[in-house]
C-alpha cells in the first residue's frame, strides 16, 4: 500500500507569464520531507468572473469541480469554467473520508441534495453522501477487519459558509471543517443560486 500524503503546506504560489498557477507545496510520505512544484494551467476565457444572471442557467448545466490539494472549488457551466472561489476543509484535506467523525472529505462523484438558506453557517447545500459507492467501500473495510463493527458511516456533508468575519480562515487555508467544503459568504451566497437539487459535485484530490 502506498504511502499517503500528510502535512501538506502551501510554500509559494504565483502566476506565470502564461497566466498558470504556479504553487510550491512541501509535504511529508512516511519520515521523508518533498518540496514538489505545481504547474495549474490557466482556465481563464471571457466566462470566468463575468456577471451571471443565474436564473438564464439550466442547473443541468452546472458542474461543480472540488481540489481539496487546490483549496478550490470550481464551478463550469456546459463546460466552461465561471467561478473559482477559494476552499477549505477539515484538517488533512489529502485524506478520503472513511468513517463518521474522521474530518475528513469525501472524495468521488455526488449530486445536490438539498438547499438550506438559513445554515449556521450562512448557507448549505447538501450532497448525496453517503451514496451506493461508498456505502459498499465502507462494508467491505468492515468486511475485512478495517473498521470496527461498531464504526458508522457519517453523513450531513456538503457546501457551506463561515461565521461572520471568518474569511481570514479561507485565505490562510485553516482546515477547521468535520469533512464540508467551506467558502466564504459571499461566494456560497453566489453558488447558492448557481445549482440546483441534482447538480454534479465532484470532490477530488
Amino acid at each position: 500500500m502506498n504511502a499517503q500524503k500528510r502535512d501538506i503546506t502551501l510554500l509559494e504560489e504565483h502566476k506565470d507569464a502564461k497566466g498558470n498557477t504556479v504553487s510550491t507545496i512541501r509535504y511529508y510520505i512516511g519520515s521523508k520531507k518533498v518540496t514538489e512544484t505545481i504547474i495549474k494551467p490557466s482556465f481563464e476565457n471571457k466566462w470566468l468572473n463575468r456577471p451571471i444572471n443565474p436564473d438564464t442557467l439550466n442547473k443541468d448545466s452546472v458542474l461543480i469541480i472540488v481540489n481539496k490539494l487546490n483549496y478550490n472549488l470550481e464551478v463550469y457551466y456546459r463546460k466552461n469554467i465561471i467561478r473559482r472561489y477559494k476552499a477549505v476543509f477539515g484538517p488533512k484535506p489529502n485524506e478520503d473520508k472513511l468513517k463518521e467523525g474522521d474530518r475528513h472529505t469525501p472524495e468521488g462523484w455526488f449530486f445536490v441534495t438539498s438547499k438550506n438558506p438559513n445554515s449556521h453557517y450562512d448557507k448549505f447545500i447538501g450532497i448525496n453522501y453517503p451514496n451506493d459507492s461508498i456505502k459498499a467501500k465502507f462494508a467491505e473495510l468492515k468486511s475485512k477487519g478495517l473498521l470496527a463493527s461498531n464504526i458508522k458511516i457519517g453523513d450531513n456533508i456538503g457546501i457551506h459558509g463561515i461565521w461572520k468575519k471568518g474569511d481570514d480562515l479561507i485565505e490562510k487555508r485553516v482546515g477547521w471543517t468535520d469533512g464540508c467544503i467551506a467558502l466564504k459568504n459571499k461566494d456560497i451566497d453566489e453558488l447558492f443560486l448557481f445549482v440546483g437539487i441534482g447538480t454534479k459535485v465532484f470532490i477530488r484530490k
